[in-house]
């Protein structure tokens, strides 16, 4: 198992969690920063026999998840993610929430009704909750129906900002303010 940090981003450190080779590396992991504990800290607390390095592919996405955080528009490809860790369902919801734009958001409830379980949006927010791919699955964009944001691995702060620089107004009562959501009818 390797290990790679990426030291200065505006939350914090991230990190990469990753197995294979250059030219075929698997990313098992990203890691984020919470207020109480870095991400630093948590890569060893959880993965105490990786070891740091790297290949040209993470340089890249670890390249593009700095680069993410500090407000560019970048997109991040699913292929570097061994989903097969996840369940399916799981994998389900991390396609969907992947398939929404920047600038977009959604309700847990209404991936739940886009994947064919409206019944599920409390499953829906828990696969997000344990979402092993922050920024490369950007599950910030999915908020509770009542607008209010919802709960994030790095803290509601942290996703409260990345839907900011995405673009996303907030009332007075600290909900999103969007006319339409992704997922609702009409929308892809």
């Amino acid at each position: 198992m390797n290990r790679k940090i990426i030291k200065q981003t505006p939350y914090g450190p991230a990190g990469i969690i990753w197995t294979g080779s250059s030219g075929n590396p698997r990313i098992v992991r990203v890691l984020l920063s919470k207020p109480e504990q870095s991400a630093e800290e948590r890569a060893s607390e959880l993965y105490p026999n990786s070891h740091p390095a790297s290949c040209a592919e993470i340089d890249v996405v670890a390249t593009s998840i700095r680069r993410f955080l500090e407000g560019e528009e970048i997109e991040l490809s699913l292929d570097v993610a061994n989903l097969s860790l996840c369940s399916e369902f799981q994998q389900r919801v991390l396609r969907a929430e992947h398939g929404i734009p920047r600038g977009s958001v959604s309700t847990y409830q209404l991936i739940a009704g886009f994947l064919g379980r409206k019944n599920a949006a409390r499953a829906v927010g828990n696969a997000l909750a344990n979402n092993p791919f922050p920024i490369i699955v950007p599950c910030h964009r999915a908020v509770r129906s009542d607008r209010h944001i919802g709960g994030y691995q790095g803290g509601p702060d942290m996703k409260r900002a990345l839907l900011e620089k995405e673009g996303i107004p907030f009332d007075d009562a600290g909900r999103v303010a969007c006319r339409r959501f992704h997922y609702e009818t009409g929308i892809p």
